[in-house]
């Protein structure tokens, strides 16, 4: 029997029904090994030695494969046909020759672009070797990131705290984002004014014209730039005897797009489907296991003869002969660093479309789109006619212009339509070319029936969505198909960044990321210098480039960079920031006053500070003056807060004002002036505008005694802690579901939950008690039990009934697959993680007494917590 590996069950269990028996397929579940996370796993000094680590699942799918091989003399490869397939054929040889598992064995090579029959067959029958120069690429790749965040990283930490990570191209893509951001602040709005005009011919239709000249000048879309300017052009045009001057009927084509590659189907999944790069990506992990679509990691556009074929065939029965034009289309990449080595992304089977599939959810709306695209490359061009009409006046100050299209055969337009990025207002009126004009003569006669001016202002770029940010890595050759999704959902883990109706928007910590990088660091987040050393990877893969000669060649220049900062002080850090940084952190103010003049003290100067937590603004008369505020203030719900704190009302108890302030972790509430005064957040989704003084007195007074437990007399108190409400008892504590409850909650209900969290459970967390699952996906093997996904206080887990998975945040729990959630459970137990059986009572006679009961008010005082400020 012969031993065919691939990464995933999915994948094994579609190719072992191909090859039927004489064959055992089986899984690696991705890379079984890493470079782990810690100083010397990549070793310069000793010629960039590599340290890998196999991690204890990964260990028992290796033993699985070296005990396969013990009654079989071949081992075929099939892993993914790039440079990370390539990558983990390589290491699980490696590692079966470590383990002496090879001896005497015949070890082969296979890709296949499409998981069909006759792919899987006709690769088989052409087995090869390793691609050890795809495997060099892989390795300089993996070494050069290491080195990048192993050694930046620490720079980061000590110059900025707070800050989390650098990476060789997360840095370059949210310096991307950040710069855009700063082009949005920079901006200035320019006014220009459009003149139309509704136009009668002689036989009383209505053609809609815009003013095209004026005062003999041809003019651009902003040049009527003032009101004055506007009212003239529009009197003009309205005691203007108008004539059709000229007429201008233009065959146009409207060709289709080409078939997806990885980083155009995540734009257009965005796009159409809402879809973030990752969920795409998924999805269509999932539809290439079950051999609907090619290989989805490509930057290539082409396909081969024979799904050209049938994509033609399958176009001339759905639509007819003449939507296929007399010869294949064949497209060519026009990006940069295209490396083109595998086909475009398409159906594996033309014929079978989307309808007759029966797919479900992400799978078939994916489906949908790569179908639809793939045909529709093939189609006959769009054939339309393009009409403009030129009117003059007898006094020439004045004319106008209509535009208008039609379409006069479909073509590809039947099925298909490309979305776009972006549409502004400079984005070439398509409405106004989109219509039909009215029949008119030359030197026919036009009466103005009506014309208006309007004012427009132009506006900023756009924030970047998935799409286009994407678009533009891909444009500037920075990054690869398989490293797009990874690099945006690790610009949010980092919390560099977050999204606003689906667009990035930097947060604080990124913008102070992206200065510093620029300002000492420049070469390294330079657009250019990333997509040569992605050149200079692709020149490693094809042969031409030794990767350790690249390695030494970045890493001498690399060190010396990293060195000349080691004596950089942090003052000398904030003042660059503080100057690079200073019309976003210290925005001008209305009253024309210095921004940097500190609110309280008026003396001092604001200035960037760096606490444990990261960055916030302080006064430089600290600690005389304590003013503190976040980094920006625009957006804030505490942006109206007065420095020296809003008053709302006064404490009977102690007299003291209760104040409404602003911190550097957002706004708070507190009593007094004193120096330590109590102090309360306010949670979240509370309006701090709209805060009143009865509900600050409620914060204030937290943790709440609800009262005494009947069993042992030991107080329940009810509070606010970093991860939300809770209850506590001694020790114990238990979630609460809503802030509501920690002032309304009483004594009944209050038992039952801590007796249930003492008794194993907490209703309101992980696994326990009636939650419902998310999703079922199906009898696990190993316990016989249902695999169920499940909400938990830390977030979606995935459970067996006797171990419980954290399900990877970058894989969202509804779109988790039986297949995903057995690797995750079998890691888990691998790392002993089964639910532990609860431990038998403890006899009353063997307990230690019990220490003396708390006095009432060192109870109060004992679960007290800080509070942000």
């Amino acid at each position: 029997m012969t031993v065919v590996v691939v990464e995933s069950p999915a994948k094994a269990k579609t190719i072992n029904k191909y090859l039927g028996p004489g064959f055992k397929v089986l899984a690696s579940y991705g890379h079984i090994r890493d470079l782990p996370s810690k100083d010397g796993s990549v070793r310069p000094d000793e010629d960039f030695a590599l340290e890998w680590e196999l991690d204890s699942a990964s260990a028992k799918r290796v033993r699985e494969i070296a005990d396969a091989l013990k009654g079989d003399d071949t081992l075929i490869l099939a892993t993914d046909p790039d440079r990370e397939g390539e990558a983990i054929s390589w290491h699980v040889l490696e590692t079966l020759k470590g383990r002496k598992a090879l001896k005497d064995k015949a070890v082969q090579r296979v890709t296949f672009n499409a998981i069909t029959k006759d792919a899987v067959k006709a690769a088989m029958a052409k087995p090869r070797d390793i691609d050890m120069e795809l495997v060099d690429a892989y390795l300089a790749r993996r070494a050069l990131d290491y080195l990048v965040g192993f050694t930046l990283s620490p720079v980061l930490w000590r110059k900025l705290p707070g800050s989390r990570s650098a990476g060789r191209v997360q840095s370059v893509a949210l310096r991307l984002i950040c710069d855009r951001e700063l082009e949005i602040e920079q901006f200035k709005p320019q006014e220009y004014w459009s003149i139309d005009a509704q136009l009668i011919t002689p036989r009383g239709e209505t053609v809609l014209a815009r003013i095209s000249a004026f005062d003999g000048k041809k003019l651009k879309r902003l040049d009527i730039g003032d009101r004055d300017t506007a009212m003239a052009a529009l009197q003009a045009v309205r005691n203007g005897a108008f004539k059709v001057e000229a007429l201008e009927a233009k065959p146009v084509k409207r060709n289709p797009p080409p078939p997806f590659t990885t980083s155009t189907l995540q734009q257009e999944a965005a796009r159409k489907l809402g879809f973030n790069a990752s969920r795409t990506m998924q999805t269509a992990q999932r539809l290439y296991e079950a051999g609907y679509i090619t290989y989805m990691r490509t930057d290539g556009v082409s396909m081969d003869e024979g799904a050209l074929q049938d994509l033609r065939r399958t176009i001339q029965s759905e639509f007819g002969a003449n939507y296929a034009p007399p010869q294949p289309r064949r497209y060519a990449s026009k990006i940069k660093n295209a490396q083109e080595a595998h086909e475009a992304i398409r159906p594996t089977d033309p014929s079978q479309n989307p309808k007759a599939l029966h797919l479900d959810g992400d799978q078939a709306r994916l489906y949908d789109l790569v179908w639809k695209r793939a045909v529709a490359s093939q189609m006959e061009a769009a054939s339309l006619e393009r009409t403009t009409v030129d009117f003059t006046e007898p006094a020439g100050k004045v004319e106008l212009r209509a535009t208008g299209q039609v379409v006069l055969f479909d073509g590809f337009l039947k099925l298909y339509q490309e979305g776009r990025d972006d549409v502004t207002e400079f984005a070439s009126g398509e409405d106004e070319e989109n219509r039909r004009l009215a029949p008119m003569k030359l030197g026919e006669a036009m009466k103005v029936a009506d014309a208006k001016a309007d004012q427009h202002f132009t506006e900023p770029p756009p924030r970047f969505s998935e799409a286009s940010l994407v678009k533009k890595l891909e444009e500037l050759g920075i990054g690869r198909p398989s490293t797009y999704a990874a690099i945006l959902e690790k610009l949010r883990e980092r919390n560099y960044v977050h999204m606003d109706k689906n667009r990035f928007i930097p947060d604080d910590r990124g913008r102070l990321v992206t200065a510093f990088l620029e300002n000492f660091f420049k070469r390294y987040v330079e657009y250019d210098f990333t997509a040569d050393l992605e050149e200079k990877l692709d020149s490693i893969a094809s042969g031409d480039l030794d990767w350790k000669a690249l390695m030494r060649d970045f890493w001498t220049d690399f060190r010396a960079a990293v060195d000349d900062i080691g004596d950089l002080r942090i003052g000398q850090v904030l003042d660059t920031m503080n100057e690079v940084l200073g019309p976003h952190i210290f925005p001008a103010r209305e009253d024309g006053s210095d921004p940097r003049s500190c609110p309280t003290c008026k003396q001092g100067q604001l200035s960037l500070r760096l606490g444990k937590f990261g960055a916030f603004i302080g006064c430089s008369n600290y600690p005389d003056c304590k003013y503190t505020r976040q980094l920006t203030q625009g957006d804030d719900d505490a942006a109206a807060i007065p420095a020296e704190g809003k008053v709302l009302g006064q404490d009977q108890a102690s007299g003291e004002d209760v104040l409404l302030k602003s911190g550097r972790f957002g706004a708070y509430v507190q009593l007094g002036d004193g120096e330590k005064p109590k102090r309360a957040s306010i949670p979240k989704g509370w309006d701090p505008d709209t805060l009143d003084f009865e509900r600050a007195m409620r914060l204030l007074m937290l943790p709440r005694e609800v009262g005494p437990h009947p069993v042992d007399n030991e107080m329940i108190f009810a509070g606010l802690g970093r991860y939300g409400p809770y209850l506590q008892k001694g020790k114990t504590y238990a979630n609460l579901p809503g802030i509501d409850d920690v002032f309304e909650i009483q004594m009944n209900r209050a038992v039952a939950v801590i007796d249930e969290k003492l008794a194993g459970g907490n209703r309101f967390r992980r696994g326990a008690g009636n939650v419902q699952a998310l999703k079922e996906l199906g009898e696990s093997p190993v316990t016989g039990k249902m695999v169920k996904v499940m909400p938990g206080r830390y977030g979606p887990y995935v459970t067996d009934g006797d171990v419980n998975a954290t399900i990877p945040k970058e894989k969202k729990p509804e779109d988790l697959t039986f297949e995903e959630a057995l690797p995750l459970l079998a890691a888990r137990a691998e790392a002993g993680g089964k639910k532990k059986k609860k431990a038998p009572a403890k006899k009353t006679a063997t307990k230690k007494a019990a220490p003396a009961k708390k006095s009432a008010a060192a109870q109060k005082a004992a679960p007290k917590k800080k509070a942000a400020g």
